[in-house]
């Protein structure tokens, strides 16, 4: 099985352009900020809305405008699972998964509930779920008739935290066990990279960037991946052994090369002090501390001044730095910490 589409549509000022290209057993996650086109992606593959491009699934042409095709969405052997499980309030649970099945549909639906550990819920109505019960069938009930290509919307968005982990555990045991073409729609970096295989990332309708979890954080192509990796992402030219920033500020950085390129900076390579700082050639310069944000054991501190970035430094540090909001610092980086390629 294989999913080979091209799609772009216009709406407005919105416009939607992408070709995506997604193997049978491989789980896609499509990320990107609000209004980049990632819902409507879904639902143009689903056929729900019009587009100008072609869809094929499995050698079957489910879209193709140039030839006049449209295959309706109830004929599309395509699943797709909501963020807010959208489960019939007045059927049981057994009743919502063998809904749309064509054939012994109690039996199968009463298999597929016991392998997922919920046969005891059979009989109870989707108000008397939890939120992860309610979900779990919810993408039961589209697994149970065995689509060849399944979209899920922000499944664990409406989930307690609490509970989140849990029941991504169990997505990801759901789709192992899933041979279709698999497209997922999040905005969790997290339950992205626990279960997909590919990142695509998705800005204002186009594709920006797409590779495994570890290509596409090691070297992120946009702001919105930095934010996602947790990197500092900076951009200017390569002028051999250091970049020239649009603010004019230079960055030292070996093997900078010519031309336009990005530079990536972890958190825990900035460094900051109270005074200037001595010793080996680094980049230094002057800094103010903006806002000071506790993550875990580390305290992210984003900091303006002729490089702005964000630094991560101990608890421990912060009160030797006397730092808070408006603090004045000393910000440091290494030449060798700064990570460069082509733009």
């Amino acid at each position: 099985m294989s999913l080979d589409a091209t799609i772009r549509l216009k709406r407005d000022e919105f416009a939607l352009d992408v070709q995506l290209e997604v193997s049978a057993g491989e789980t896609i996650a499509v990320l990107g900020p609000n209004g980049a086109g990632k819902t409507t992606l879904l639902r143009a593959l689903a056929g729900l809305v019009p587009i100008n491009g072609r869809v094929e699934l499995n050698g079957q042409v489910l879209d193709d405008s140039a030839a006049g095709r449209h295959i309706p969405t109830e004929r599309r052997r395509v699943g797709i699972v909501f963020q807010d499980h959208v489960l019939f309030p007045h059927m049981t649970v057994l009743d919502n998964v063998a809904f749309g099945l064509p054939h012994d549909s109690t039996r199968i639906a009463r298999e597929w509930l016991e392998r997922a550990g919920l046969g005891d819920r059979a009989n109870a109505m989707p108000r008397e779920l939890s939120g992860g019960q309610a979900q779990r069938v919810a993408l039961i009930r589209t697994l149970a008739t065995e689509p060849h290509l399944l979209l899920l919307d922000e499944p664990l968005s409406a989930l307690d935290v609490t509970i989140r982990a849990e029941v991504r555990r169990e997505l990801s045991r759901q789709l192992s066990g899933f041979h279709g073409v698999r497209i997922l729609v999040t905005h969790d970096p997290l339950e992205a990279i626990a279960l997909a295989d590919r990142l695509v990332v998705l800005e204002h309708g186009k594709v920006v960037q797409s590779g495994s979890p570890a290509e596409v954080t090691a070297r992120p192509r946009s702001r919105f991946v930095a934010d996602l990796a947790g990197v500092n992402l900076l951009r200017g030219q390569g002028r051999g052994d250091h970049i020239e920033l649009a603010s004019g500020t230079a960055l030292a950085a070996p093997e900078a090369g010519d031309g336009d390129v990005f530079a990536v900076i972890h958190p825990r390579a900035v460094a900051l002090y109270t005074s200037r700082p001595e010793g080996t050639p680094r980049n230094v310069w002057r800094g103010r501390a903006e806002d000071l944000d506790l993550q875990g054991e580390r305290v992210r501190v984003r900091l303006s001044g002729a490089v702005p970035l964000v630094a991560e430094v101990t608890p421990s540090a912060v009160r030797e730095l006397h730092l808070d909001a408006g603090a004045e610092v000393w910000v440091a980086v290494k030449a060798t910490e700064v990570s460069v390629y082509p733009a």
